[in-house]
């Protein structure tokens, strides 16, 4: 069975939304506002090599697929299969990009062999696959902002309580801090 993991950019008060540019109005915040370390992004690095598939929400796909395909950084990215969940794609056209219609088709992929899938961005799909008992593991790189407003990870979680075990965890020069969790089932 693969693992799911969640791996986000995250405010300290839980925004997700747009941490490298978007309709935000504070769009960018994680390179406009906050140091650059690059040690804070080892982990983008590890993830892009252990990956075996990504997994992205319809809105996600279509701010990531007209940029992602000629950034040499996201290589690994480009060369491996994603997956998009949603109603309404019918033609994607981001090389191996295959279109999922129900979380139960995200179940289904998981089962199967192979590395890792990451959920990148995509905070609607993330909370619905957190309510379907999907995610594995979360990956948060937690900046030292206070947003206000903005999608929250765990906006909307049905008031379900879960459990999670710290796996990994680091601290910046920056104050960005490394939070690795695992779900305990």
């Amino acid at each position: 069975m693969r693992q799911l993991i969640v791996t986000e950019f995250i405010s300290l008060d839980g925004v997700v939304e747009a941490p490298g540019g978007g309709d935000h109005p504070h769009a960018g915040w994680t390179f406009q506002h906050v140091a650059f370390d690059e040690a804070a992004y080892e982990i983008k690095g590890r993830e892009q090599e252990e990956a075996g598939g990504l997994l992205l929400g319809r809105v996600s796909y279509d701010e990531f697929a007209p940029v992602w395909p000629s950034m040499e950084e996201f290589a690994g990215y480009n060369a491996m299969p994603k997956y998009v969940v949603s109603s309404t794609l019918t033609d994607p056209a981001w090389h191996r990009t295959s279109v999922l219609r129900s979380l139960e088709e995200v179940a289904e992929l998981k089962r199967g062999d192979g590395g890792p899938l990451l959920v990148h961005g995509s905070a609607t799909l993330a909370q619905g696959l957190a309510e379907a008992g999907l995610v594995d593991r979360y990956h948060l790189l937690v900046f030292p902002l206070v947003l206000g407003a903005g999608k929250r990870l765990f906006d909307d979680i049905s008031g379900t309580l879960h459990r999670l075990s710290l796996a990994e965890h680091a601290a910046y020069g920056n104050g960005v801090t490394l939070q690795v969790y695992d779900v305990v089932r």
